[in-house]
């Protein structure tokens, strides 16, 4: 039985930092000025930036086309504004979504006194018609009581974000699919077979905070999530379809 399990670690990503203007970014993939022909996307995965904003920092309209956009803030508040005509505040836990489709201006700010810390997620569509699309998940409206929510269906790319938490000696599956994306948001966590699979030969993998895991193989062969040390963890994973 053959899995891969790719580890990215949270210091190895490309650091994109404006110092003067506030903005301090974190690169997973080749982006802007970086470019590593063998870092350039996993699955319809094109991006995941941490970004960091001082209070008043922010990037000025920008052009985005043909791009999924996911946003889930994990610190403080982002205003965006787009060409349409939409303003609006995400907060921590919100998720963003923001099809640019054929083409839409928009303007990420932090307006608030607080430092803003957010994850942005870049995701190639299926198809490259139909006109811009926004949506706003608040955090109060997501399933509360469940360890694994999926926080957004993204039929356009064949993807789906689910949020995990879990607490130390809780075990549980890592949602199944062709292809998986896990970034640690806080917390320490194993990623590995399930006890029954444990002797199948199947990789595993600890990550910590800001640390990715790209995975690939059979879906049959369950893996599971436990976090370690002494605190709870909590995860984005994309289950994608490749």
């Amino acid at each position: 039985m053959v899995r891969m399990i790719d580890v990215r670690r949270s210091g190895d990503r490309y650091r994109g930092s404006e110092p003067p203007s506030g903005i301090s970014s974190l690169h997973a993939f080749s982006f802007g000025r970086h470019y590593d022909p063998d870092n350039l996307r996993f699955g319809p995965l094109l991006a995941c930036n941490e970004e960091r904003l001082a209070p008043g920092a922010g990037f000025d309209e920008h052009p985005h086309s043909h791009t999924e956009i996911v946003t889930w803030v994990t610190e403080g508040e982002l205003t965006h504004q787009d060409s349409t005509g939409r303003t609006t505040v995400v907060r921590r836990g919100d998720v963003q979504h923001l099809s640019a489709a054929s083409g839409v201006r928009h303007v990420e700010r932090n307006d608030g006194p607080a430092p803003l810390t957010f994850l942005q997620m870049w995701l190639a569509p299926l198809t490259w018609d139909g006109a811009p699309a926004y949506s706003l998940i608040r955090r109060e409206d997501l399933p509360q009581d469940h360890p694994d929510t999926v926080v957004l269906t993204l039929p356009a790319a064949a993807a789906t974000l689910h949020h995990l938490q879990f607490t130390p000696g809780r075990p549980q599956p890592l949602p199944e699919a062709p292809l998986r994306y896990v970034h640690v948001l806080n917390g320490e966590v194993r990623v590995g077979p399930a006890p029954a699979e444990a002797r199948s030969g199947a990789s595993a993998a600890e990550l910590g905070p800001g640390d990715s895991a790209r995975i690939g193989g059979p879906a049959e062969a369950p893996l599971t999530l436990m976090a370690r040390g002494e605190t709870s963890a909590e995860l984005l994973v994309w289950a994608m379809e490749g």
